[in-house]
């Protein structure tokens, strides 16, 4: 890997999640952080701006207490400046949604309320004195630098609704398709539950007309080009986890939940701000049966981090993205649905001719008598179908939930996969569709590098 600095851009709709990934990468020595382009989604646009100040303010009050940890925040003090611009606050068409229900009212668990030491004086300065607060919109400051900077060096780090990279697509198609360097994405559900309703993971569900614009248009010539694009769907993110048990023995023993708010007292100002707005989240997992926050942008910024830009890309539209060792993707074909009553944002899949969406060689006949029984012993709760569905028959599942994949990633496996994914010869396989993760170098090497960086804990 080249010891470059990789020149980035954060386009992020900065709710829980989203802060800690920026956390990680103002604090990646590989990365050198151009731009944070605000979107609307997780919160309002208003709220995300001033979550980022709130994170820069909690940095400072680090390093004014212990300025040896100046090392570890690189992209803080860097000498150029990182621009702070606000982007889109709402979806190319449609109604406008967000995710207050998970992040809170403030994006960061209502800690505006519960925390208001956390609070900026100001919510709109004039000036900064590590961030360039630019008036101009996000999508003409980002293609600014994306004209600016060298061919194909920036990646393009999407942590929301990707409204933003939809409109510097629309400003300027041939300067983002011939000098961008590489767009890494997180969203979208392909063979797992949605998380913002059954079917569609929230970004999606933001802005289905932008993902469509960019990754399934009518004319692949007028979208981002895919060789140079990474999706990292729930598929590969949700494995990915702190448990808060784990966050408590390593960062913060006094971290409970709202019922015992965090106290700046005797504790590092970062871990203060990280367990105040950890508290509301902890209780909403718990609810959802997980004692975990799960890293969904932070594997994204954490993709980014590990494989920059290749200059000489293969030019082929239809190769992957150069990644590095313990990191695999494959193309995925799919459509985005934008319209759907139950099912905005859902990434349809023709399962037609794959093999793998039916029973492994099953007998028609004796998976009926299966359902038969089941259907007796169940009270009638069992239906037929027209064709047998291998959920239906009675057989242990490698892993009957998720808590299983992430004990197994975290008690010595190297590497977390997708499951239940097409085998690369299939419909979904590599001759079409887009580049998505498969395959990283696992859960525990995400959480060490979030404690040794972001806490300054080693594990």
């Amino acid at each position: 890997m080249s010891t470059a600095k990789i020149p980035v851009i954060i386009d992020t709709d900065p709710g829980v999640d989203d802060i800690l990934a920026l956390l990680l990468a103002l604090a990646s020595p590989e990365i050198e952080v151009l731009a944070i382009i605000i979107s609307f989604g997780n919160t309002d646009a208003e709220a995300s701006y001033v979550n980022v100040l709130k994170t820069y303010q909690a940095i400072h009050r680090q390093l004014e207490q212990f300025p040896q940890d100046a090392y570890r925040y690189v992209n803080f003090s860097q000498e150029r400046k990182t621009i702070l611009a606000v982007g889109e606050d709402g979806p190319l068409e449609g109604a406008l949604h967000s995710a207050k229900y998970f992040h809170g009212r403030d994006g960061l668990g209502g800690i505006t309320q519960s925390h208001p030491d956390l609070n900026v004086d100001d919510n709109h300065p004039s000036q900064h004195p590590q961030l360039e607060l630019s008036s101009k919109p996000g999508v003409e400051v980002a293609l600014d630098l994306i004209k600016s900077e060298p061919e194909r060096t920036i990646s393009y780090i999407a942590l929301g609704p990707l409204t933003n990279l939809a409109k510097i697509l629309r400003l300027d198609r041939e300067a983002v398709r011939d000098r961008i360097g590489r767009v890494v994405c997180m969203g979208g559900a392909l063979d797992v539950p949605g998380n913002h309703n059954p079917v569609s993971e929230f970004n999606v569900f933001a802005d289905p007309f932008a993902v469509k614009e960019l990754l399934t248009p009518d004319d692949f010539e007028q979208g981002l080009p895919l060789n140079r694009f990474l999706l990292l769907p729930l598929d590969i993110t949700t494995p990915h986890e702190i448990r808060f048990p784990y966050y408590k023995e390593m960062v913060d023993p006094a971290f409970e939940s709202t019922a015992f708010p965090s106290h700046p007292e005797g504790k590092p100002p970062i871990v203060h701000f990280t367990s105040s707005f950890f508290e509301r989240t902890r209780e909403v997992m718990r609810q959802f049966g997980k004692d975990a926050m799960e890293l969904h942008d932070i594997a994204a910024v954490w993709c980014a981090i590990e494989n920059p830009p290749v200059r000489d890309e293969d030019p082929d539209p239809a190769a992957l993205p150069v990644l590095q060792q313990g990191w695999k993707a494959m193309r995925r074909k799919f459509g985005v649905e934008r319209l759907g009553e139950l099912t905005r944002g859902m990434f349809v899949i023709d399962r037609r001719e794959d093999p793998s969406a039916y029973a492994p060689g099953a007998n028609r006949a004796k998976v009926q008598a299966e359902l038969d029984r089941l259907n007796f012993q169940h009270a009638g709760v069992y239906e037929s179908t027209a064709v047998p569905a291998e959920v239906e028959v009675e057989t242990p599942p490698v892993f009957k939930d998720r808590s299983h994949v992430h004990a197994q990633v975290s008690t010595g496996a190297t590497a977390t996969d997708t499951l239940n994914r097409p085998s690369d010869g299939q419909m979904n396989g590599v001759a079409g569709g887009v580049p998505c993760i498969t395959r990283t170098p696992g859960s525990a090497a995400l959480v060490k590098l979030l404690l040794e960086r972001v806490w300054g804990v080693r594990s």
